[in-house]
């Protein structure tokens, strides 16, 4: 059921670093972003892959993790991603990327929430450091960065608090936690 797969696919920022993610996988996942819908269908989209620990290695340090948990510099060696799909727009094609963008991301997030895998959809980016590191082509706009591997942390959802604090958090277990509002407070009569 969708609502059973949407509350599953919960960002995740450690993963099991060892467990390999074949290119072959990442290739099926953008396919589902390919599928999806695109704003006026012009699907303005690229993407750069990456599985290979030295790739992934160029890409990590152009990436910032995490802004509620202001002390946490991100993942650590061994609970980094094992891959990471690089969402690029073709200015050649259009100017306007963000709608196109954040379907993409939720669909490949469900693909791989469905297979047993996680991510995290990044926008806090170095990108001209990722744009040399990866060799990108200025007439694609750097858009998000999607972090995917095995989740090594477990997220519970939970209700906004009386105070309204929305801030995620992890517990002295590191158990990651994100309050949700209820859906009485998002719909409007």
């Amino acid at each position: 059921m969708i609502k059973d797969l949407v509350s599953r696919n919960r960002t995740c920022r450690r993963f099991h670093q060892d467990y390999a993610i074949e290119i072959d996988t990442l290739c099926e996942l953008v396919d589902l972003a390919r599928l999806s819908a695109s704003s006026g269908n012009i699907q303005p989209l690229k993407y750069v892959l990456s599985v290979a620990p030295e790739k992934n290695r160029s890409i990590f340090p152009c990436l910032g993790w995490a802004g509620w948990l202001e002390d946490w510099p991100g993942p650590a060696e061994g609970e980094r991603p094992a891959a990471y799909i690089v969402v690029l727009g073709d200015t050649e094609l259009h100017g306007s990327f963000d709608f196109d963008a954040g379907i993409a991301a939720q669909s490949i997030l469900l693909g791989a929430t469905e297979i047993g895998l996680a991510g995290c959809i990044i926008a806090d980016i170095d990108r001209p450091r990722l744009r040399r590191a990866l060799d990108i082509p200025g007439r694609f706009k750097i858009i998000l960065v999607l972090a995917l591997g095995k989740p090594k942390e477990h997220v519970v959802l939970e209700p906004v608090g009386a105070d309204g604090d929305i801030k995620y958090y992890r517990d002295a277990e590191g158990i990651h936690h994100v309050p949700k509002r209820s859906l009485d407070e998002i719909i409007l009569d």
